[in-house]
């Protein structure tokens, strides 16, 4: 009879100890599981991350090109400006030298 209680308890134990593994490798598989979700869930906040930063980056890519665009329409006004106030003061000039030049002629003539 001590043999048959030997072996049952041999086999109560190797039971136990399988038992205490399969929950040991039920726990790991678990743990195994929720990192996996964990990490799945980080990778889509990042995904919307950079595709967030992406928009971003091509509204300011945008506002840029924009005020490039302006700047140059701005420099070109500039310039149209520039050459009008140009050809105003040669007419000034050109008048200015006129008339003096017509006060010359009288101021000999009366002479």
């Amino acid at each position: 009879m001590d043999l048959v209680y030997q072996a049952a308890d041999l086999f109560r134990s190797i039971e136990d100890r399988a038992r205490a593994g399969e929950a040991r490798a039920e726990a790991a598989e678990q743990a195994q599981l929720e990192i996996i979700a964990a990490t799945e869930r980080k990778l889509r906040d990042a995904s919307r991350a950079l595709e967030e930063a992406r928009r971003r980056i091509e509204s300011q890519q945008e506002q840029l090109d924009a005020a490039e665009f302006r700047a140059q329409a701005a420099e070109a006004e500039a310039r149209e400006a520039k050459q009008s106030l140009a050809l105003v003061e040669d007419a000034i000039r050109r008048r200015l030298l006129l008339t003096s030049g017509h006060d010359d002629h009288r101021s000999t003539a009366v002479a």
